[in-house]
């Protein structure tokens, strides 16, 4: 197989404040092939933006950052300011989450392109270089681009400014693209258009694209492979198909039961995920899932199970595999619906289920 495109191995992230040490990322590990689009999925404070901010080098000096994140085979994280510098916005691009505050309010939309165009290009004039934003701005869809190029931030809606953050990220034909919950806060119809730029950005540059978002709907049509985090930690990862058809933990199955399908044949209600995630100070001993779920045995609590190979012979561990999830029954867990496995609790709690909620 030919060298992945960007590695991450090992990778910890833990921050100490007064009340103790938050492990937000424990554990990560993804490979990420050229031209592939990988999702990475779970609730918030699961550790997939930190993730994403610690491949980048854009973590706080206080942030205590371990394991390997390599890019071409060439090791980045702990890397000298100037490599990074040379890697940030040339081979690997970031399209932040809220592009407000990602766009600089007291500089025109063209001319932040125009910068990140020369920040890269010492050779390039600032003529051209607007020049290249302009095109930037036409092939993201931003209407009459010409005149829009000298207009501000404010001047834009949340959606053509979201348009403006993945033209710069586009600006240096990036070979990573990272996506930050790049629809969040936008409206269903801006969340298409603004996905569907995020795909013709991909095409026109040929890059790989790391997404992260909460909306596992997003994933199911822009996806090739799917982690799932859980706090902080990886808990599966798989296609999209083995993820959505074939899901091999409770937590994956609980976020799939709790978004609407077209395709069922009677009216059913979604089967809430009850609980909270846990504190990232306060991390339970064994499974951290373990108090959220119907499955939960005291092996659970015991011991925290690990990412392994599913359907695999008993004692196999060799990673990377085309599906693995950290369930000590995942076994259990083939065929069965959200609703069969998170009814009971939603009845528990008081919540109509099954046919009481249809016929109610």
């Amino acid at each position: 197989m030919a060298e992945p495109l960007l590695k991450v191995t090992g990778l910890n992230v833990s921050f100490p404040t007064d009340d103790g040490v938050v492990q937000a990322v424990r554990g990560v590990d993804y490979t990420l092939a050229a031209g592939e689009v990988l999702g990475v999925v779970g609730e918030s404070g699961s550790g997939k933006s930190v993730t994403s901010l610690a491949v980048m080098g854009l973590l706080p000096k206080t942030a205590q950052v371990t394991g390997s994140v390599t890019f071409r085979g060439q090791e980045i994280l702990g890397a000298d300011e100037k490599v990074l510098q040379h890697i940030r916005g040339h081979k690997i691009a970031m399209v932040f989450q809220d592009p407000m505050t990602s766009l600089n309010p007291v500089y025109s939309v063209g001319w932040q392109i125009a910068e990140a165009v020369r920040a890269h290009d010492k050779g390039i004039s600032k003529q051209d270089a607007m020049s290249r934003a302009v095109d930037l701005l036409t092939l993201v869809g931003i209407p009459n681009p010409s005149v829009r190029v000298a207009e501000y931030p404010h001047e834009f809606s949340g959606g053509m400014r979201q348009r403006v953050v993945i033209a710069i990220a586009m600006a240096n034909q990036p070979d990573v693209i990272i996506a930050d919950e790049p629809t969040t806060a936008l409206d269903v119809t801006v969340q298409a258009q603004v996905l569907e730029t995020l795909t013709l950005a991909q095409e026109e540059t040929g890059a790989a694209m790391v997404l992260i978002t909460h909306d596992l709907g997003v994933i199911a049509g822009q996806a090739d492979r799917v982690l799932v985090m859980y706090a902080g930690k990886p808990i599966e990862i798989g296609t999209v198909d083995e993820i959505f058809y074939r899901p091999r933990m409770p937590y994956t199955l609980g976020l799939l039961g709790s978004l609407p399908r077209l395709d069922v044949v009677k009216q059913e209600r979604l089967t809430p995920i009850l609980g909270a995630p846990p504190s990232l100070i306060n991390i339970p001993h064994g499974c951290p899932f373990s108090p959220r779920c119907p499955m939960s045995q005291p092996i659970c609590d015991e011991r925290e199970p690990a990412l392994l190979p599913v359907d695999a012979p008993s004692g196999t561990s060799e990673l990377p595999a085309a599906h693995a999830a950290a369930c000590h029954f995942s076994a259990q867990l083939v065929g069965m619906a959200p609703s069969d496995l998170f009814a009971t609790v939603s009845a528990d709690a008081g919540l109509p289920a099954g046919e009481e909620a249809v016929a109610e």
